[in-house]
């Protein structure tokens, strides 16, 4: 029996890898694992708490808001401290601002820890492109770009499951009820004791110690002078894609719950199947890639999930809304590393830190002011317009990537 050549070609690109991607991708997997039941719980930890939708939403805006705002300042001290450095302080700082959570449950607090996770947030995204473009070669790069992503989302699934019965669990064992905040603060408790674990790989980097003399001058807006057509349609999708995004994606638990009535471990379950065909379609990526072109790629499989996304916010039954879901964040979501390399590669090694930070910038431009528009909207009307509002903002954003990057490179064959 002749070996798959698809198959072959994807071990050997993994075999490729660095050993500092090796060691990342651990990292990636434990914190994806932690990060998943956070992202799972603190909606839920925050509503028993007596707040409502509104806080949600404000704590998600000032989230995003503080990581757009402190993208530059972040460029200057993620060239200042390199790679390994800026990654570890930024996972340091997010378990820190979780386990705040935990011992001073207030809105203040909410408030201060959400910003301080947003600033770890924008260092780890300025610091991780570059990171991961400088340790692969050019035939492995999308496939680390891809692996990456579709380990965390593997590992978010498992989170997910698992994050579903941790406060059942931990209530149990304090003799309250599940949906307590009782329950819920030692289920983030134990999560930002296991996104701590998980920076313990990254201490095994192999990366160059940075002399004054060496270290770059971040040039924010260096770039954007010098190629305004080209970084103006490789950001503004990004930019649209994240208003639509910020409207529903920090809801999905908090939708289940109020328009479906489905139970915590229910919900759990369903984002956990969510995550892993995200990854399984992050896993397929870089193969149809090498054959579409990258670009093609992301057009094809964003305009596919555009009609499962309609059936994701108005399906009649939860089942069907539910199986939407998996094949919309799938077709929506897989081609994601594989524009950031995209990206990456149509810019000079001297621009790729700067440009980072700016499409950083633009991932984080919707999110920082859609999340508390839609908590107004659900308090409101529901979530039937939200998710009228973003599939115009996704077929938008569809129509660009065909627009300007259809015609971009011609398709690999095989």
């Amino acid at each position: 029996m002749k070996p798959n050549p698809v198959l072959t070609t994807y071990l050997a690109r993994i075999r490729a890898f660095h050993p500092n991607a090796r060691l990342y991708l651990v990292s990636v997997i434990l914190t994806g694992a932690a990060l998943g039941v956070y992202r799972l719980l603190s909606n839920f930890y925050v509503l028993s708490l007596d707040f409502d939708q509104n806080l949600l939403g404000q704590l998600i805006t000032i989230t995003s808001m503080t990581a757009l705002l402190t993208a530059v300042p972040m460029g200057f001290l993620a060239d200042r401290l390199g790679r390994k450095n800026s990654l570890l302080l930024s996972g340091a700082l997010v378990s820190f601002g979780i386990l705040m959570t935990v011992l001073v449950p207030s809105r203040p607090i909410f408030y201060a820890m959400n910003a301080l996770i947003g600033m770890a947030q924008g260092l780890a995204a300025v610091t991780m492109s570059p990171f991961l473009l400088e340790n692969s070669g050019e035939q492995e790069r999308t496939y680390l770009f891809s692996l990456s992503s579709g380990l965390q989302m593997a590992a978010a699934s498992v989170g997910n499951s698992v994050g579903g019965y941790l406060p059942t669990w931990i209530g149990q064992w304090q003799a309250v009820s599940a949906t307590s905040s009782s329950a819920y603060a030692g289920a983030l408790a134990i999560i930002a004791a296991g996104s701590f674990l998980g920076l313990a790989p990254l201490l095994g980097l192999k990366t160059p110690i940075l002399t004054k003399s060496d270290q770059t001058v971040f040039a924010p807006f260096s770039y954007a002078r010098q190629h305004p057509i080209m970084l103006g349609k490789l950001i503004t999708p990004i930019l649209v894609t994240s208003v639509g995004a910020g409207l529903f994606m920090p809801f999905m638990n908090v939708f289940f719950r109020v328009v479906y009535q489905q139970p915590d471990p229910v919900i759990g379950n369903v984002l956990a199947w969510g995550a892993l065909a995200m990854g399984i379609g992050l896993f397929i990526a870089p193969p149809l890639a090498d054959r579409l072109g990258k670009a093609r790629l992301v057009v094809i499989t964003q305009g596919l999930s555009i009609p499962f996304l309609v059936l994701l916010g108005y399906a009649p039954l939860f089942w069907m809304s539910a199986l939407a879901h998996y094949a919309r964040l799938s077709l929506m979501n897989m081609s994601g590393p594989v524009y950031q390399t995209f990206v990456m590669e149509h810019v000079e090694p001297e621009s790729r830190a700067t440009v980072a930070s700016l499409v950083n910038m633009a991932g984080n431009f919707g999110w920082a002011f859609s999340p508390s528009i839609s908590g107004w909207l659900q308090v409101s009307y529901g979530f039937g317009p939200v998710f009228a509002c973003v599939i115009v903002l996704y077929s938008l954003t569809v129509f660009m990537y065909w627009k300007f990057f259809w015609k971009a490179e011609p398709p690999r064959l095989q």
